[in-house]
């Protein structure tokens, strides 16, 4: 059956793109989740182990005070399948005719069924956006071990730039997974005739490597001429993920375009929004965009810069 499926799809492109926009719309709904939710676990996380390292100790003997009493831990019973989806403002449970991706927001004109307090636009705009993103890669691969690869970095991607943009934060539970997929794909799979996605396995650990180590020397040199830091750890740690997924061959043009439109994006927030310059801007939405055109058009974007410089004829 497997067969006759994966032969219907590679006959039938269209049709593989539009099964991958279905699939995107319900996995963009999860990524909302993820981009709510984790933020939320991992700071209870922090604050229980910071609590844990700074409760004085009690003597021998002594009963537990309300210091060293073990409390309840809230996180115990907030993960990303518990509890099921509420309204932030109303607490009421979200039904499930009330959560088909895109569709019911524009059911219930982007308001709660319960009490009309306003939905943000930002929940169908992720499900839509992975949706196309996904067809996109479906399109773009076809078929096969690459698109499947894709979709992966894709929707990791997106659930990194919401929570980037929302908190300054890139996970380690993502950056992490990614990087050390994209190496374990570089060794089981690696680069598949005409698409080189996974890379081959030797130029995926040298792009994790390269891709940390470049942008932490470059952090610490920014750090050690101005005395601030110009980026976070979770940067590194991402651009090593796209260094074992696409090689480092790829990662001059991912960090040229990234800072490309950070600088000009920072630029325009300054001029028509008055944006203050010493307000941190986060990094992580700008290498996730770039990351993901490299992983499409990188070879094609090279070649033409190359023919267009005269380096290639």
């Amino acid at each position: 059956m497997l067969n006759d499926v994966a032969a219907i799809y590679t006959s039938d492109p269209a049709l593989f793109a539009g099964s991958l926009f279905l699939i995107g719309l319900l996995v963009g709904s999860f990524l909302n989740v993820v981009i709510y939710r984790l933020p939320i676990i991992l700071e209870r996380e922090w604050r229980s182990q910071a609590a844990d390292v700074l409760a004085d100790p009690a003597p021998a003997g002594a009963p537990p005070t309300q210091a060293t009493a073990p409390a309840a831990s809230p996180a115990a019973t907030f993960s990303l399948s518990t509890p099921r989806s509420y309204c932030p403002n109303c607490k009421a449970p979200i039904k499930a005719w009330q959560n088909i991706p895109v569709v019911s927001w524009l059911i219930l004109r982007g308001r709660c069924a319960a009490c009309k307090a306003k939905i943000s636009g930002r929940y169908p705009a992720v499900e839509l956006t992975t949706a196309v993103l996904s067809a996109w890669v479906a399109w773009h691969f076809g078929f096969g071990a690459a698109a499947a690869c894709a979709l992966l970095v894709t929707w990791a991607l997106i659930a990194l730039t919401g929570i980037d943009i929302d908190h300054q934060l890139l996970p380690d539970s993502i950056t992490l997974t990614l990087m050390w997929t994209g190496l374990l794909a570089a060794v089981a799979i690696g680069p598949t005739a005409g698409v080189a996605l996974p890379a081959s396995a030797q130029d995926a650990l040298i792009g994790a490597m390269a891709g940390y180590l470049s942008l932490w020397l470059v952090f610490h040199a920014f750090r050690l001429i101005t005395g601030k830091e110009g980026m976070g750890y979770g940067d590194f740690k991402l651009f090593a993920a796209l260094g074992a997924w696409l090689g480092w061959k790829l990662l001059p043009l991912v960090i040229l375009l990234s800072a490309a439109t950070g600088a000009v994006l920072g630029i325009l927030m300054i001029l028509f929004r008055g944006r203050d310059r010493s307000v941190p801007m986060p990094f992580g939405p700008y290498l996730a965009a770039a990351g993901w055109l490299a992983m499409m058009y990188g070879d094609r974007m090279v070649d033409v810069y190359l023919h267009v410089s005269g380096l290639k004829h």
